[in-house]
């Protein structure tokens, strides 16, 4: 077993620096390839995670009061840094989620796609105007910066989202954030953080925390927080929108979806096949839209099925920053033993089990 000596402990990045909490609680990272522990991230206290709060309200008012077009020269310098990193990132993520090589570098490079569009906010936040709108009135309108956003992120992509869909935008319109990544998965973005720094980024903008449940509630309740979006399973979403709605923030959760798949007969099996499999298995099963039910039109159905398993036979499994891996471990012991679970229901209400990946 790994010793804690042996592991690195990782600071949050609190006003643009690293900060060290004065918790002495962490949250194990594991590496899902080796079942080791890799690194520690602090548990932040309550008045922590107040403290980034704080640390993003007063990085507003300069941040807002920046020309646009000079906001975004930190997002175009920061798009280059990940080409420069971009082996790195894609270790990093691979190493702390279990994406194989080519998933975890689709998940960067979608977090660079945002970064780029957020490079065209000049012309994204142009205002209209109008006039005799009616007799004697002209219209204009502005778009202007809120203040402190939230943002709230799952594990199943450590790059895409925290720092794709919640961060580039947000900062880009003259808002600062304080981002809350998995507690599974923040290593990607606590890294890709330092080079947003790198990049030019004034200190506060934005800031990165870890905590549990309890601790987080400044960020759902404290005064300056005027938004937060929040990403991930059904009831937390709930849990969030209807807390963060109730102290009159503007709240968007994304929540959880999962699609199901019809075939019939006059479908080309072999693509079809193709198909199910790269949903069903691609980045372990994490995407947001898997493909957990088939329903398959019976006179094709024993055919689709041999042409699934022999497709799932051929995939090799590896850890996932071996690049020829083409299939990496789930993500903790916990989601191994939901899928473990789930063949045992199965086996249990009369299912067929045709190939055990056990």
């Amino acid at each position: 077993m790994i010793t804690e000596i042996d592991v690195k402990k990782v600071p949050v990045s609190i006003g643009g620096k690293a900060f060290n909490s004065s918790s002495e609680q962490f949250f194990e990272i594991y590496n899902p390839s080796t079942g080791m522990v890799q690194a520690l991230v602090p548990k932040l206290t309550k008045d922590e995670v107040t403290l980034a709060i704080e640390t993003a309200h007063k990085a507003y008012s300069s941040w807002s009061n920046t020309p646009v077009t000079k906001r975004v020269q930190v997002l175009f310098r920061f798009r280059d840094l990940i080409d420069q990193h971009l082996d790195e990132l894609i270790e990093l993520l691979s190493r702390e989620n279990g994406k194989v090589w080519s998933e975890a570098e689709g998940d960067v490079l979608k977090a660079k796609e945002v970064v780029e569009l957020a490079c065209g906010a000049p012309s994204l936040l142009m205002g209209e105007s109008l006039m005799e709108a009616s007799s004697g009135f002209d219209t204009t309108l502005y778009k202007e910066s809120l203040g402190v956003f939230v943002g709230i992120a799952p594990f199943n992509f450590p790059a895409m989202i925290p720092m794709g869909w919640l961060m580039p935008l947000c900062i880009a319109t003259g808002n600062t954030l304080v981002l809350k990544p998995s507690n599974v998965t923040p290593l990607t973005s606590l890294r890709m953080i330092e080079l947003l720094y790198e990049a030019g980024l004034p200190n506060g903008v934005v800031n990165i925390i870890t905590c549990d449940n309890d601790e987080a509630a400044p960020l759902l309740e404290h005064e300056y927080v005027k938004g937060v979006s929040f990403i991930g399973s059904t009831a937390v979403g709930r849990f969030i929108y209807k807390t963060a709605a109730a102290h009159g923030k503007r709240a968007q959760a994304l929540c959880q979806a999962k699609n199901h798949a019809l075939v019939l007969e006059d479908a080309p099996l072999e693509r079809t096949a193709r198909g199910i499999i790269n949903a069903s298995y691609g980045c372990a099963g994490e995407r947001c839209m898997a493909l957990p039910v088939v329903v398959v039109q019976e006179s094709v159905a024993d055919e689709l099925v041999s042409l699934i398993k022999q497709y799932a036979s051929e995939l090799k499994i590896g850890p996932g920053y071996d690049k020829s891996s083409q299939l990496g471990p789930v993500i903790t012991a916990a989601h191994y033993k939901k899928v473990t679970d789930w063949i045992e229901k199965g086996k249990e209400e009369g299912a067929e089990l045709i190939m055990d990946g056990r």
